[in-house]
């Protein structure tokens, strides 16, 4: 295959964006990239954002129909992006609908949060009081998301930043409680523990069913819903870890799903702030 790049002279080498629709992560991130790359595209032309989805490309324009039909194979959409930041931002954001189903998001997390960080320590789960920190976090991350409805692409990417250091901070802290957890060994109530994470599962699917039709929106929106979907995964884990602490009588079971999820904020977190730097220079 030949690559784009030699189609053209560097002075017909020009940048253009698409906002990507799907993506959730570092690694979709470079899925994409890949994809970019198979159709020739060098690894410096290519860049895609996890922390406002957008892909950026600097190549001759002639061979933009090769690469947006290899991307595509990745199963994202991809919008081009006309015009300055105002034209990218799409108009389904300002949707008063949409501010509603963010608001009860907020809500919903925020609320369940503080219950099921008291359930934690009654339960004395580490896994409980992760999950409750992650509910809190998203619900603030939303209202955040909500106050960024309609910013140029500088102000989220300055809001991308801030969620990538409150999910660190997040992050720290339930490692720090989980590894003090090892050195006690105390065994959690599996029946409490298995209750909250049940009542967390139900509570996330109440707050993304109001998300459902916002899900292909801008990055925002689409942070908001995935936040939730990834929440409800984590919310099993809690349910299934309840299950092998009753059968072993072991406090490990919950341990492990409260590293697991210190890591996730802690690699959402590097991959949010290192891509919201990237961006704001860029800008």
């Amino acid at each position: 295959m030949a690559n784009p790049q030699s189609t053209g002279s560097a002075a017909e080498v020009a940048s253009f964006r698409y906002r990507v629709s799907g993506m959730d992560c570092a690694k979709d991130a470079a899925q994409i990239e890949r994809a970019a790359q198979s159709a020739g595209v060098g690894p410096d032309a290519v860049k895609v954002s996890s922390a406002t989805h957008i892909m950026t490309l600097n190549v001759p324009e002639g061979s933009l129909p090769e690469i947006e039909r290899a991307v595509e194979t990745t199963g994202y959409a991809f919008d081009r992006i006309e015009g300055d930041d105002d034209a990218e931002r799409g108009a389904a954001h300002q949707d008063p609908a949409y501010r509603r189903a963010l608001w009860i998001v907020v809500i919903l997390n925020v609320g369940y949060g503080l219950v099921e960080m008291v359930g934690g320590f009654i339960a004395g789960s580490q896994a409980v009081k992760a999950d409750a920190l992650d509910f809190i976090g998203d619900g603030l991350i939303t209202f955040l998301g909500l106050l960024a409805i309609g910013w140029s692409l500088v102000w989220r990417a300055r809001s991308a930043l801030i969620q990538g250091i409150f999910l660190g901070i997040l992050g720290l802290g339930v490692l720090g409680t989980t590894i003090w957890g090892v050195f006690t060994q105390a065994t959690p109530d599996a029946g409490l523990m298995g209750l909250f994470g049940l009542i967390a599962l139900v509570v996330n699917v109440l707050a993304v069913l109001p998300l459902l039709r916002f899900r292909k929106g801008d990055a925002n929106m689409r942070a908001v819903w995935l936040f939730s979907r990834n929440d409800a995964i984590g919310n099993a884990a809690v349910v299934v870890a309840a299950g092998l602490v009753a059968w072993l009588g072991s406090a490990w079971p919950d341990l492990i799903v409260a590293f697991g999820v210190a890591g996730l904020f802690l690699h959402s977190s590097w991959s949010i702030v290192r891509d919201a730097r990237a961006d704001l220079r860029t800008a």
